[in-house]
């Protein structure tokens, strides 16, 4: 009887309280299987894989029983360190992927996206949120300034494939190059809002501090230090004698631990983390261009990657049904529309006059410059270092541009680059096809 009472309380659900640590390693296995199975489940579907990640966090996120709100102005510092995290491991990624060696010859057309396309973006975008929109030119700046980068962490279905697929037509290196780049290049623009934001309300000069410290040191010590942890890591991955060197472990966890030692190391002396970890990636990518062993690290980082990315948009998804796009005017929603079907490809062409490629080509890497997960981390940083009335309006305005962004982009980029492809006299269908992984999920793989 006592055994038979005993085991009634057991059952006795009504009773049951369940850890939260529990729910939360639950949630995350499932996350996990998702994160390895959904590519596969949706390759014969025409939604890309951040579209659907948005949707089942919209999904999640309506159920009566989930009462959370993950609206990013809520969360400010979790909002700006979890979507840095994310970024350093795709900027990682993109420099291990790419096979071009590294000159100004052979990176013209990211100097011109850089030098000319980008600063146009950013000087548009601030036109347009000043004087269309209204905001204050400070504001206007630091919104110019988030969404000018090309996303790194959402652009991987055009950018080249895994090391040595030998995926790097003008186009896809184009984007990757400029995706890895721009993040850390953008961050003077942003800096230079917040300047003039603090020199507005304490009246301290700026412009020597900003040029001094924003531009020169941080640009320069971060690629600086950058190539240093590089060098290192590549002496120690392939060129120290051989039982020892970290290649042999097999372990591609290693290109994890550089970015996380590149990025911290870099941001301790003040300079741009970002391009810091862009420039290590390049770097450990070329003292040994031909090894096996950078397959296995970029694997692992587009893993960790992706299921980054993967929480992220779910977040991202449920601030979108929380109230996240509620203070959208009709005349934001315009400039959203202008900022990606025009100022982009025009400024994209523009940087592009004069470069020997293709007039499809240069419409194609005009075309996409996909805005993501980098405008998010800009827009939370400058919101968390300067005084904004109105914090809401601007990721209200940043997220419709990356909402947008994904489905327009992420809809159209498999039939523009299989076209493109056929262009060049390449078969996509092809079985020694080798498609980069991106938005529809991971290449396949024998």
């Amino acid at each position: 009887m006592i055994l038979t009472n005993s085991l009634g309380s057991m059952l006795d659900f009504s009773n049951w309280s369940i850890d939260p640590y529990i729910l939360v390693l639950t949630g995350m296995g499932f996350l996990i299987a998702l994160v390895a199975w959904l590519p596969l489940a949706i390759k014969s579907l025409p939604l890309p894989l951040p579209i659907v990640c948005i949707a089942l966090g919209a999904g999640l996120f309506s159920i009566p029983q989930v009462t959370d709100e993950p609206l990013p102005m809520d969360f400010p510092e979790i909002t700006e360190r979890f979507t840095e995290l994310v970024v350093i491991i795709a900027l990682m990624g993109a420099g291990l992927k790419l096979d071009r060696a590294f000159s100004y010859r052979n990176w013209a057309v990211t100097w011109r996206l850089l030098g000319i396309t980008m600063p146009l973006g950013i000087a548009a975008i601030t036109v347009i949120g000043a004087w269309w929109l209204g905001l204050p030119w400070i504001i206007a700046l630091l919104l110019g300034a988030s969404l000018a980068p090309t996303d790194p962490v959402l652009a991987s279905d055009v950018q080249v494939g895994p090391p040595r697929t030998g995926e790097e037509d003008e186009v896809r290196f184009g984007l990757t190059s400029e995706a890895g780049f721009n993040d850390g290049l953008a961050f003077p623009f942003v800096n230079l809002a917040i300047a003039l934001g603090l020199a507005s309300a304490t009246g301290e000069p700026w412009l020597i501090g900003w040029i001094g410290h924003s531009v020169i040191w941080e640009i320069g010590a971060g690629i600086a230090g950058g190539w240093i942890v590089g060098q290192v890591f590549g002496w120690l991955t392939f060129h120290v004698p051989a039982n020892t060197k970290l290649a042999k472990t097999g372990d591609g966890l290693i290109a994890i631990a550089a970015t996380f030692i590149s990025y911290g190391l870099t941001e301790m002396i003040q300079c741009y983390g970002f391009l810091a970890v862009f420039v290590t990636a390049l770097t450990l990518r070329h003292s040994q261009r031909e090894h096996d062993f950078h397959r296995d690290m970029h694997n692992i980082t587009e893993q960790i990657e992706r299921l980054t990315m993967m929480v992220l948009l779910l977040l991202f998804g449920g601030a979108l049904v929380s109230g996240l796009l509620t203070p959208l005017t009709w005349a934001d929603i315009v400039a959203v529309v202008v900022i990606l079907i025009i100022v982009r490809p025009v400024t994209g062409l523009i940087g592009l006059v004069g470069l020997k490629a293709p007039w499809t080509e240069k419409l194609t890497i005009s075309f996409f410059g996909i805005r993501g997960v980098g405008s998010f981390y800009y827009l939370a940083y400058g919101l968390n270092h300067m005084e904004v009335d109105g914090g809401e309006r601007l990721w209200a305005i940043v997220g419709l541009v990356v909402l947008l962004s994904i489905v327009m982009h992420g809809l159209t980029v498999t039939p523009i680059m299989r076209s493109l492809d056929r262009l060049r006299g390449r078969d996509p269908d092809a079985d020694d096809a080798t498609p980069p992984p991106g938005l529809q999920g991971p290449a396949d793989r024998a």
